[in-house]
């Protein structure tokens, strides 16, 4: 897995490339903590490249909405693909957190 940043004005955005499993859990879980310890709030994991998600990968994301809230910000999830949209909601994940189609409707969230 590979892992593409950006930067806006009000939020960072976080972009997976491939899988987010077991394997590169630890390095996803790496960024995040680097992103939040560095002084971010708001956060947008674009996850359009992502391929597959598996269930260490869900809790990453757990992990990235606690850190937001801690920090008193937001953590959007742009543009699921099919197949990981799917894992999202047979997880009950799709409830928890604000979820946009695309990422410049997730600045807009993040904005609002």
């Amino acid at each position: 897995m590979q892992i593409e940043h950006e930067s806006f004005a009000n939020c960072g955005v976080i972009r997976p490339v491939g899988r987010l499993d077991g394997l590169s859990a630890t390095a996803a879980e790496s960024e995040l903590n680097n992103f939040f310890n560095d002084g971010g709030k708001n956060l947008i994991l674009d996850l359009s490249k992502l391929v597959y998600i598996s269930s260490a990968g869900l809790r990453i994301v757990l992990i990235a909405g606690k850190a937001a809230r801690k920090a008193q910000g937001a953590l959007v999830l742009a543009a699921l693909t099919p197949n990981v949209k799917e894992v999202f909601e047979m997880g009950g994940f799709l409830g928890l957190f604000r979820c946009t189609d695309d990422l410049p409707s997730a600045l807009e969230a993040v904005a609002a």
